[in-house]
């Protein structure tokens, strides 16, 4: 979830309740604020906000249904999990691949709060910043190639 996402927002009081009821379902309910670790948002590849999953034993399903208090409940009741098709092997969190797309959400959140020191404390014009960044993209694709 995100903080600033309105389907997040209309979602929070049926999560909460959810969450209370984890204990008698036998489940650990959690939430992950994406604007805060951006590398579990790309380990999970977490393109619409809220994503909801169910993992088990280190399967991992992407759950798509009604996203009614009741309905989350039948879901883990009912065991209608096991008739969701688990997540790729190559896709699955604790995947290499995945594990390099959180770097690259890492990467981007590094370079993020470079521009902003670079724009924000060093008040360097935006435009100089990105010519910076162009610079050091080129110089590090001249460095490989050698």
């Amino acid at each position: 979830y995100a903080p600033w996402c309105p389907a997040c927002q209309q979602i929070e009081l049926t999560w909460e309740s959810f969450a209370k009821e984890s204990e008698h379902l036998a489940i650990t309910v959690g939430k992950v604020d994406v604007t805060q670790e951006p590398g579990l948002s790309g380990r999970f590849f977490v393109t619409t906000l809220p994503t909801i999953y169910h993992a088990n034993d280190g399967v991992f399903r992407r759950y798509r249904g009604s996203r009614t208090l009741e309905d989350l409940q039948g879901y883990v009741l009912e065991r209608k999990w096991e008739a969701v098709e688990p997540v790729a092997g190559w896709k699955s969190p604790s995947s290499i691949m995945m594990h390099g797309m959180a770097g690259l959400f890492y990467l981007s959140g590094w370079i993020r709060q470079i521009h902003s020191y670079l724009t924000g404390t060093l008040e360097i014009h935006v435009w100089i910043s990105y010519t910076i960044f162009i610079l050091a993209t080129l110089l590090i694709g001249l460095f490989l190639g050698l």
